[in-house]
């Protein structure tokens, strides 16, 4: 008589072993955008020899985004519903050209008049996405090269000044203390409130977010106005740091925020996978490998072809391609 040694093997093992690899993968998924930051900071402190890391340098990497870390924070509340917008670069020059004309004034104005310029911009692409049901990157593209005209046009036979005493606003404190001001309401907003939550349910499923009750039209339209206003806000930082408005007033800005969104993690595609720290992380390694960069005495055309390359990686790391997710 023989004994059988065979075990009866529990089916839910196999299971229980796979959600504990998946979630050790988004761990450790979720971890990568910082250790980039961290591998490209060490490795521009090595080739720089330390010089990336003075005080001077670093004040000036620090004042060079200030307006990209505010008009970042409009994107990202975009790209988390699974939507692009590539008309910030044009929206923020029109909205500085409304802004130094009406600084002539006074600023209470101007800044009022420069956030509804960028929330009346919003608006407008959210009516031709949400309520005609053209995807949101066409209907952007199409605005940028509209404003982009509009901007030529009113800069023409000179640029636009602002007022002389909006120059004298450009202090550290101030404009970190605002940019920090803007990154502290978004994630409260984002966080604490249903809206976050909502704007990933969009991303990851705008059919099922519809059946779950969230209002999806209502919910775009109020997010792309949003976004319109922060970026006419940015327009307010971008005129005290230059002063005036030129034909090229934001130009390459939306190439640099969707650079900035994916170097912090944030999936092309929006969804679940949005995390606020996509803008702080991602904002700072962009102003760093682009300073990095320049002090290694790279030709702008090789930066260019450099930052095509990073891009290009990190959206084919960070896209979620399991979900058959499309850009809306």
């Amino acid at each position: 008589m023989t004994t059988s040694n065979d075990t009866t093997l529990d089916p839910k093992a196999p299971v229980a072993e796979e959600i504990k690899k998946n979630e050790f993968q988004t761990r450790i998924r979720g971890l990568l955008p910082l250790i980039g930051f961290v591998v490209i900071l060490g490795f521009f402190a090595i080739a720089t020899k330390g010089s990336i890391l003075t005080l001077k340098n670093i004040t000036l990497i620090l004042s060079g985004g200030y307006m990209l870390m505010i008009a970042a924070c409009g994107v990202w509340l975009i790209m988390t519903m699974g939507c692009l917008d590539f008309s910030q670069g044009s929206m923020l020059g029109v909205s500085c050209a409304v802004f130094c004309a009406l600084s002539q004034i006074n600023l209470p104005l101007a800044i009022l008049g420069g956030i509804a310029t960028g929330g009346l911009i919003g608006a407008v692409n959210a009516f031709f996405h949400v309520k005609c049901q053209i995807l949101s990157f066409v209907v952007t593209l199409c605005m940028m090269f509209l404003l982009r005209g509009i901007c030529a046009f009113i800069t023409t036979s000179s640029p636009v000044y602002a007022a002389t005493y909006v120059t004298t606003l450009n202090s550290m404190p101030l404009l970190m203390g605002i940019t920090v001001a803007v990154l502290v309401v978004t994630f409260v907003v984002t966080r604490f409130t249903s809206i976050g939550h909502n704007l990933k349910a969009i991303g990851a499923n705008e059919k099922a977010a519809r059946f779950a009750g969230i209002k999806v039209q209502k919910t775009k339209v109020i997010v792309y106005i949003v976004a319109g206003c922060i970026t006419g806000f940015a327009a307010f930082i971008n005129a005290i740091k230059v002063g005036s408005v030129t034909s090229t007033a934001g130009n390459m800005l939306e190439t640099q925020l969707l650079i900035a969104m994916v170097l912090g993690g944030m999936p092309i595609n929006g969804g679940a996978r949005a995390r606020f720290s996509n803008i702080v992380i991602g904002v700072l390694s962009y102003l760093v490998l682009q300073k990095g960069l320049v002090m290694m005495g790279f030709t702008t055309e090789i930066q260019q072809l450099i930052l095509g390359v990073v891009f290009v990686a990190m959206v084919a790391l960070f896209s979620d391609r399991s979900s058959n997710q499309v850009i809306k």
